[in-house]
């Protein structure tokens, strides 16, 4: 069978670096860190006092009362994202088949807060069980896909993919794939977590996992820097709208790229390490250059999984070396994570976003707090400090996840 096209047509989120797609972007590109001292709760006792929140967020400003009240502050970003990505694409809910358009959404733990809330109140309790009716359907990792088709009526296939930090980006795969072999014409597809709490910085806390630079915050993300010490703790949500080539143009939309690929692979190696040569990363990163059916010199931009990780960041770069030969020391490679923090289950969606916009502009925003090269980690052509202009034809975004999941999408500039 003829696979159909898939395109881009709108974007949304709402992230540490800002509240719309614009902002985040201008943020990205001019190098500026989303990371301070947490608001959300008393962080004093605790090795890491820091994380990228989103600033100055009241929910109130986007849903009612009683709305908030029902709504885990996951799915309140996934559905702010989706409002300005669904307004973003033009597409017409009156005169659009809704039944055609679906909703596939990525997180990897979903209603944390909610969780952690409920939880505490039973313990400090006299042992009665009273528990909030909204507990179960607030705190449910698909929610959030099932809250955006409910708004929006849209009723073609609904879920969410859960992979870790992979999640969003297995999404994104997804709703390429299901596009393109007829299931539906077009997808709110992305990623959304809220797991800065007492739980989410204690549990990656206890795993050595999170920088401990509460000194410096807004340095403390340095993806293949020498100095990393772990990765910061990042928020929010992100929306893509993936639909079908001829339906997008019959339409006259706008079109930020084209989605020409995508690569999935398993470590099969460790719990929560990737493998030391970065095997399951070349693997799915050739998967997605073979999916488009180009060469890897053909590709322009690497966004990377970077998480300014001990180990991650040096098995990354290997893996890129391995596959791309002397072309490594061409393509331009960054970590986007480096400002924005790690979004876990929403980090494939943002990354993704940042790579788009990277195609469509020709624009390669930087990474940042880079102080010092690490002899282990091959010296390939980083962005670092500054953003790099270039005309970018074919770039990748990478996303790995615990539990060895990896995730490759391969984007084209839109001609």
């Amino acid at each position: 069978m003829t696979l159909k096209r898939v395109v881009v047509t709108g974007l949304g989120a709402i992230t540490p670096l800002g509240h719309n797609v614009s902002e985040t972007w201008e943020n990205l590109v001019n190098g500026v860190s989303g990371a301070g001292p947490i608001t959300r709760f008393n962080a004093e006792q605790f090795k890491t006092q820091f994380a990228c929140e989103i600033k100055n967020y009241n929910p109130e400003n986007y849903f009612d009362r009683k709305e908030v009240r029902k709504i885990d502050a996951c799915t309140q970003y996934g559905m702010i994202a989706a409002d300005e990505a669904i307004k973003d694409s033009g597409l017409d809910m009156e005169s659009t088949d809704l039944e055609r358009i679906g909703v596939i959404w990525g997180s990897g733990i979903g209603g944390l807060d909610t969780f952690l809330q409920e939880i505490s109140a039973f313990a400090k309790g006299n042992g009665t069980p009273r528990f909030n009716p909204f507990f179960i359907p607030k705190m449910i990792a698909d929610i959030t896909a099932g809250h955006i088709s409910i708004k929006h009526g849209l009723m073609g296939p609904n879920f969410t993919t859960v992979s870790a930090c992979a999640s969003s980006a297995n999404a994104l795969a997804d709703a390429f794939n299901y596009i393109r072999l007829g299931k539906a014409i077009a997808f709110v597809t992305g990623g959304s977590e809220a797991a800065i709490n007492e739980a989410g910085i204690g549990g990656f806390n206890a795993m050595h996992a999170i920088s401990t630079r509460n000194d410096d915050p807004s340095t403390a993300s340095r993806p293949f820097d020498a100095t990393r010490d772990g990765f910061v703790l990042g928020e929010g949500g992100v929306a893509l709208i993936f639909e079908e080539y001829e339906h997008a143009i019959a339409r006259g939309a706008k079109i930020y790229a084209e989605v020409v690929g995508a690569g999935l692979s398993a470590d099969a190696h460790h719990m929560t390490a990737p493998h030391p040569e970065g095997l399951g990363a070349k693997k799915c990163m050739l998967e997605a250059i073979n999916d488009a059916g180009i060469n890897p010199e053909e590709v322009d931009h690497i966004n990377t999984h970077g998480t300014s990780t001990p180990v991650g960041d040096v098995a990354e770069p290997k893996a890129i070396l391995s596959l791309f030969g002397d072309h490594a020391y061409t393509v331009l490679i960054n970590s986007t994570k480096s400002m924005t923090g790690h979004l876990l289950g929403a980090a494939g969606a943002i990354e993704a976003m940042a790579t788009i916009l990277a195609v469509k502009n020709g624009i390669v925003p930087p990474t940042i707090n880079h102080f010092e090269d690490d002899p282990e980690i091959p010296t390939i052509n980083f962005v670092f400090h500054k953003a790099v202009s270039k005309d970018i034809k074919y770039a990748i975004s990478n996303t790995f996840g615990f539990g060895g999941h990896n995730a490759s999408l391969l984007f084209k500039k839109f001609e």
